[in-house]
C-alpha cells in the first residue's frame, strides 16, 4: 500500500491517483498509471490534476477461513503446497514474521443444529406475531440476484445494491426458517474482491448443511461467479450465455510519457523497494520489482482458483487447466465436461424447481426476493437472545479524518466517527469482546493513526479481533495492526507499509498556455508545495526526502511493534510490498487465514466462551438513510448523481496531509474493444472515479 505525504498548504488541492478494485476488488478508480491485476478487464484509473498529489493505496484482503467441507479442505492443502513451491522458486522468505499455525486458533466452521420441538414451537409462535412484511409462504424459494457492485455495509432499506452482511445472513436465516425449501441464486457480472467473493461461497457451502437445495443459474460468468457458483448444488447456463473463463492477467498502465508531452514533471520521493505508486505519474514501464510482485500476487490468485475449482469439480488442476487454455466458450463443451450441470433457460429452471416441490403446473413457483428477506428479523426465527454479546465495527472506504461540507453517510471511514464507536465499546461492560471489519485500502495516515491508538487501548480492556475483506492496506492495515489478532482471507490484499510523497512540477506547462505565477514568501521552505511553477531547490528536495522517509520510519516500526516483530524483520516484508493474505500469515503480518465466521470463533475464545455457545453480534455502524438514499431508492436517479458528485468535492476537501494508501492494484476483466483506443481507456478511467 502506498503512503503519500502531502505537506500542508490550506489553500492547496492534492492530486488523487486511485486505485479501483474492481471485479476482484472494489469497485472504485485509480489513476491512469494505476496497475491492474484482471481476469479480463482493465483496470479504472482516475486522475485529479493539481498541484500537489496523494496517491490512494487499495489492498485487497481475501484470506480463506478453513474451509467448510472436506473438498474445500483438500483444495486449501493443495493451493499452501503450490504457493510453497513457488515460494521456493522466487526465493521468497517463509516465516520472515512469526511462525503460522493454522490449527492455532479455532476454526469457526458452520455447525447446523436442527431445531428441537419446543424451539420450533417457539418460532411458529413467533411466526404468527411478525410483523405483515416479514410473512412468507411455506415451501418459498429465497432467490438472489447477485450482480453488480456488493459492498461489506449493511444498507439500509431505502439503499439500493447488495451487502455482503446481509447476503451471508439471508442465507443462515434461510438454513433455519421453515418456510424456506431452498435458495435459487441469479448469478451475473460481480464487481467486488476476492474476500467477499470467499465470504458469500463460504456461506453457500454452509446452507447446503441444512440438507435444503441451493441452485445456481448463470447467464454471464467469468471466474468470480463460477468461483460462486460451482459451491452450489447445481449450476445451470442458457444456450446463449457468456462464459469466460479464460484465466487471469495483470497490467500496469503509466502516464509519465502524458505528462512530459503537456509539461508536467512529477517529482516523487518513493520510500521502499516495491513502492510503486509514484511510479504510474514517472514512468513509462513498470519496474522490475512491481512485475516481481505483481506477478506473485497472480499466481496466488491463479493457482487457488484453480485448486478450489478443480476439487469443487472433481478434477484434476492440470486438467482444468488445459481446458481454460482451449479457449473454450461453448456452453456445450461446459456442460460436456462437467462443469456445469445443465443448459437450461430460467424458466425451465423455475419448471424444474416446481416439480422437485411437488407443486401443480398451474400453480405459481413461491418465491422470496433478497429484498424483502432481508427485513425478516432474527428474531423470528428464534436466532437471537443469545447472553454474551460481541460488538462488530465496520469501516469500509478511503480513511478520512472528519466528516467533510459534503459527505454522507457511508461514504468513507471518518476518523472521528469509529474513534466515538471504539470508546463506547471500552466504556461498555455489555460486550465481552470486539470485531473490526476492515475493508479498506487506506487514506489519512493521521486519522489511520488515531485509530490505531484507540484500538489499542481497547484491546487492553477486552479481546479484539481485525477481520479483513477484499481490502485492508496501508491505512487499512494500520488500523488492523493495533487489534490483537489479525483474521484474513486468502486472497485478501494486505501490507503495503510504504511511503512515497511528491509535487508536480507545472513549469513547461505554464509556459506552453503563457500563464505565469510570482511567490512572496517568508521563510526558507516556505514554498515547498506553493511553488509548483519550478522544480524543488536542492535543499527542498532534502527536505522533501527525509519527511518521507520519517514518515515511512513511523509506519514501520509502528507496525513491528504492533506485531512483536524485530524491526528489521519487518522491513523484509514492508517496503511498500503487497501480499495475499496467506503470503502475509506465513510472514507474521497476520494471524489467522478465514472470514467473520472464524473471527467470531477466535473472539469467543479470547473471552472465554465456549465455542459451542451462541452470541450475539451487535453491529455498531448501522445504516442511516439520507434523504438523497431515499429518493434515490424510489427512483430519482438525479439525486443519486448529486450525492455521487458531493462525495467526490468531499474527498477533493479532505485530501491534504500524509496518505497511507496503496496504489492502485485492480482485478477486472478486459472488456476488448471498448479498451482498444488509449484516449478512451483514460477518458473512462477517469470518468469511473466519478
Amino acid at each position: 500500500m502506498s503512503k503519500y505525504l502531502l505537506l500542508h498548504t490550506a489553500h492547496l488541492t492534492s492530486i488523487h491517483l486511485r486505485a479501483s478494485v474492481s471485479s476482484f476488488l472494489s469497485p472504485k478508480t485509480t489513476p491512469s498509471s494505476v496497475v491492474s491485476i484482471s481476469t479480463s478487464r482493465p483496470l479504472y484509473d482516475s486522475l485529479d490534476l493539481h498541484r500537489s498529489f496523494s496517491i490512494k493505496a487499495f489492498d485487497t484482503k481475501n484470506d480463506n477461513l478453513p474451509s467448510s467441507s472436506e473438498e474445500d479442505k483438500a483444495a486449501d492443502a493443495k493451493v499452501r503446497a503450490a504457493e510453497a513451491e513457488i515460494d521456493g522458486e522466487n526465493g521468497d522468505l517463509k516465516g520472515s514474521g512469526s511462525e503460522y499455525n493454522d490449527d492455532k486458533y479455532p476454526s469457526g466452521e458452520f455447525q447446523f443444529r436442527e431445531y428441537g420441538a419446543w424451539k420450533s414451537f417457539v418460532v411458529k409462535c413467533k411466526m404468527l406475531f411478525a410483523f405483515p412484511w416479514e410473512r412468507v409462504r411455506k415451501g418459498s424459494v429465497l432467490t438472489m440476484k447477485l450482480r453488480g457492485q456488493i459492498t461489506d455495509q449493511l444498507k439500509s432499506r431505502f439503499s439500493s445494491g447488495l451487502s455482503v452482511p446481509q447476503i451471508c445472513e439471508n442465507l443462515i436465516k434461510a438454513a433455519y426458517d421453515p418456510r424456506i425449501s431452498g435458495v435459487y441464486l441469479h448469478i451475473e457480472p460481480l464487481n467486488c474482491g476476492w474476500g467477499k467473493i470467499e465470504e458469500i461461497r463460504r456461506h453457500i457451502l454452509d446452507f447446503k448443511k441444512s440438507g435444503k437445495f441451493i441452485v445456481g443459474y448463470a447467464p454471464a460468468c467469468g471466474e468470480k461467479e463460477y468461483y460462486i457458483g460451482c459451491a452450489c448444488e447445481e449450476l445451470y447456463a442458457p444456450p446463449s450465455a457468456y462464459f469466460a473463463l479464460f484465466g487471469f492477467a495483470v497490467q500496469a498502465s503509466f502516464l509519465g510519457g502524458v505528462l512530459e508531452n503537456i509539461g508536467i514533471e512529477p517529482q516523487v520521493q518513493r520510500i521502499g523497494k516495491y513502492k510503486s505508486a509514484g511510479d504510474q505519474l514517472t514512468r513509462k514501464n513498470i519496474s522490475e520489482e512491481n512485475r516481481e510482485m505483481l506477478t506473485k500476487l497472480l499466481d496466488n490468485i491463479y493457482i487457488h482458483w484453480l485448486d478450489k475449482i478443480a476439487v469443487a469439480r472433481g478434477k484434476k488442476q492440470e486438467d482444468l487447466q488445459n481446458f481454460i487454455d482451449e479457449g473454450v466458450y461453448q456452453v456445450e463443451r461446459l456442460k460436456e465436461e462437467g462443469l456445469i450441470t445443465d443448459i437450461k433457460y430460467d424458466d425451465e429452471v423455475r419448471a424444474m424447481l416446481k416439480e422437485r416441490l411437488k407443486l401443480p403446473k398451474d400453480k405459481s413457483l413461491p418465491m422470496v426476493d433478497y429484498r424483502k428477506y432481508s427485513g425478516v428479523r432474527r428474531w423470528t426465527l428464534g436466532l437471537t437472545g443469545y447472553k454474551d454479546q460481541i460488538a462488530v465495527i465496520r469501516a469500509s472506504g478511503s480513511i478520512s479524518r472528519a466528516r467533510g461540507p459534503f459527505s454522507t453517510r457511508g461514504t468513507g471511514i471518518i476518523a472521528e466517527d469509529i474513534i466515538e464507536k471504539i470508546q463506547t465499546v471500552r466504556e461498555s461492560k455489555r460486550y465481552k469482546a470486539v470485531i473490526i471489519r476492515i475493508d479498506s485500502p487506506g487514506g489519512d495516515a493521521l486519522a489511520s493513526d488515531l485509530m490505531w491508538r484507540e484500538i489499542r487501548l481497547l484491546a487492553d480492556s477486552k479481546p479484539v479481533v481485525a477481520s479483513m475483506a477484499d481490502v485492508a492496506a496501508s491505512g487499512g492495515y494500520y488500523m488492523a495492526m493495533g487489534t490483537g489478532i489479525i483474521v484474513a482471507e486468502n486472497l485478501t490484499l494486505t501490507g503495503s507499509i510504504g511511503v512515497v510523497t511528491g509535487k508536480f512540477n507545472l513549469g513547461k506547462l505554464y509556459e506552453k498556455i503563457g500563464f505565469n505565477k510570482e511567490i512572496i514568501s517568508r521563510g526558507r521552505y516556505a514554498e515547498l508545495t506553493a511553488a509548483e511553477q519550478r522544480p524543488f531547490r536542492p535543499d527542498e528536495a532534502e527536505l522533501f526526502a527525509k519527511s518521507a522517509q520519517n514518515a515511512y520510519k513511523q509506519f514501520r516500526d509502528k507496525a513491528a511493534f504492533s506485531r512483536s516483530m524485530h524491526v528489521d524483520k519487518m522491513e523484509e516484508v514492508a517496503q511498500g510490498r503487497v501480499w495475499t493474505g496467506n503470503d502475509a500469515a506465513s510472514r507474521g503480518l497476520i494471524d489467522a487465514i478465514g472470514g467473520l465466521s472464524r473471527a467470531v470463533a477466535i473472539a469467543k475464545q479470547k473471552a472465554n466462551i465456549p465455542q459451542d455457545q451462541e452470541v450475539t453480534l451487535v453491529e455498531l455502524v448501522k445504516p442511516s438513510p439520507s434523504l438523497p438514499e431515499i429518493l434515490t431508492g424510489i427512483g430519482n436517479s438525479l439525486v443519486g448523481a448529486d450525492r455521487i458528485l458531493k462525495q467526490l468535492l468531499d474527498e477533493l476537501a479532505v485530501s491534504d496531509g500524509i496518505q497511507a494508501r496503496m496504489d492502485g492494484i485492480m482485478f477486472q476483466k478486459l472488456e476488448g474493444a471498448d479498451y482498444s483506443s488509449p484516449i478512451l481507456t483514460m477518458l473512462k478511467d477517469y470518468l469511473g472515479s466519478f
